[in-house]
């Protein structure tokens, strides 16, 4: 543990850097989760653990924004805002109000994240964080590496799936979507990525699906498969639901069931919230936080669940 002369080392450091990305100052910012609906976001509690951990007297809140309102509100917010989290259905409408992206939103067309520059300079940079909660949660369950994925939907997070696989080694995606019309933005997003993209529908069997070694779901946490996956592709792979509440899904309870690894919603939120959460502090999603690892297991305690060992 840091002695107090190193804490306050590590918080003036902190407080210099947010200087030098354009923030106004380290006691003095805001933030917030915006969407519809957000009343049971676990975003504040993730985020205040991190900053209390850092020592920052910043304040995290939550607010109900549709997608019509979101520019008006973005372009009222006051100097003391540093940054914003958006999830669904604002993604798509964060993307178009960015001023710059980097590059894993420019390749998946959504962005979760704004970093809002300061009165004299208010350009707002935008950031996919989900493509490293995808992979902090399946490395998190013991897979770092994927030769075939498959992911169950085609809508908003399934472009961020299809990059988090990309980004573990995966040259086949197999999507399985309600309708293949629905899935056919992601193969532009393939395309970006170089990946074999197959699409087939949810309400097929599951033929042709040798060599699976990762599930991403992107279903609600209550849907159930025409068709059962079959019981050789569940034993072989790791299974990431997106959904975590009620947890263990429906998914996650047969994966269980086989002795199976999985990782719910859950693991991800808190993955993809840590890189907010060294954007709005440090204004890099690969910059490093001090004590990151502390932080993290923080993160994981403030959301009721033990940070995963592997």
């Amino acid at each position: 543990m840091a002695d107090s002369a190193d804490a306050e080392t590590t918080v003036g450091g902190i407080a210099s850097a947010v200087h030098t990305t354009g923030g106004a100052g380290a006691g003095s910012h805001r933030l917030a989760v915006f969407g519809s609906p957000i009343e049971h976001s676990k975003s504040p509690d993730l985020h205040a653990a991190a900053y209390r951990a850092l020592g920052l007297d910043w304040v995290y809140d939550r607010r109900q924004v549709e997608v019509p309102q979101l520019a008006d509100v973005v372009s009222a917010l006051g100097d003391e805002w540093r940054g914003l989290s958006l999830t669904m259905p604002l993604k798509q409408q964060a993307f178009a109000l960015s001023d710059t992206l980097d590059r894993t939103a420019q390749v998946t067309g959504a962005v979760n994240t704004l970093l809002l520059g300061n009165a004299s300079d208010r350009r707002i940079q935008g950031f996919n964080t989900d493509v490293a909660g995808i992979v902090g949660a399946l490395r998190d369950a013991g897979t770092s590496s994927v030769g075939h994925g498959l992911v169950l939907g085609a809508g908003a997070t399934a472009a961020s799936a299809l990059a988090a696989l990309a980004q573990l080694g995966a040259r086949d995606v197999t999507v399985a979507a309600r309708s293949a019309q629905r899935a056919e933005p992601l193969h532009d997003v393939a395309d970006k990525l170089g990946v074999a993209l197959r699409v087939r529908e949810l309400a097929t069997d599951w033929a042709d699906l040798e060599g699976v070694d990762a599930v991403i779901s992107t279903l609600p946490g209550t849907a159930s498969l025409e068709h059962p996956l079959p019981d050789d592709l569940i034993a072989r792979s790791t299974l990431l639901d997106v959904a975590y509440d009620p947890w263990p899904s429906a998914l996650g309870q047969q994966w269980a069931a086989h002795g199976s690894r999985a990782a719910s919603g859950l693991d991800m939120l808190v993955h993809q919230a840590l890189i907010q959460v060294r954007i709005f502090v440090l204004g890099d999603p690969l910059s490093v936080l001090p004590d990151e690892s502390g932080i993290l297991s923080a993160m994981f305690g403030a959301v009721g669940i033990a940070r995963p060992t592997t």
